[in-house]
């Protein structure tokens, strides 16, 4: 078999950032996923499941929520090697694109006060998996490390 394409990455000269990871045109619409890279691969520690679940959380609650960006969210996830995630926006799109959307996004996880939504046992398969001042700590972090001062190195892969 064929490497993916994700696969075809030089992981050891990625850093935080994000990435346009591919473009899919299923039925002539262009579909973009993104890498939101939030640790650097094999280099620094990966993020634990429960900080991560508690970021999907509250990441696919807001995205789909959002005035703007809420019709075009197709889905936010983890990477199973847990240094990031992945958001996948119908539309033609670039990395720097969204900048503004990941700041929004990540200062909202950053500041977030109260319940996560969707934690609980009706709601969710694994709802006492969640670990929200972790979550927070990782989002404020990226907001600040990566977001906030972006550079074409975070916002292009590696060649």
């Amino acid at each position: 078999m064929e490497k993916i394409t994700s696969f075809t990455i030089d992981h050891t000269r990625l850093v935080p950032g994000v990435y346009v990871s591919r473009k899919d045109r299923p039925g002539g619409q262009t579909i973009t996923t993104f890498d939101l890279r939030m640790t650097r691969p094999n280099y620094e520690p990966v993020m634990n499941t429960a900080e991560m679940h508690t970021i999907e959380h509250l990441a696919a609650t807001f995205l789909r929520n959002h005035p703007e960006y809420g019709s075009r969210t197709l889905y936010f996830g983890p990477m199973g090697c847990r240094t990031g995630f992945y958001l996948l926006l119908s539309g033609d799109h670039e990395s720097r694109d969204i900048v503004p959307l990941m700041k929004e996004l990540f200062s909202f996880i950053a500041g977030f006060e109260g319940t996560v939504p969707g934690a609980s046992a009706k709601d969710c398969g694994n709802y006492l998996d969640m670990n929200l001042p972790m979550a927070k700590y990782l989002a404020a972090r990226y907001v600040e490390d990566v977001l906030a001062d972006i550079t074409d190195r975070q916002l292009i892969y590696p060649e």
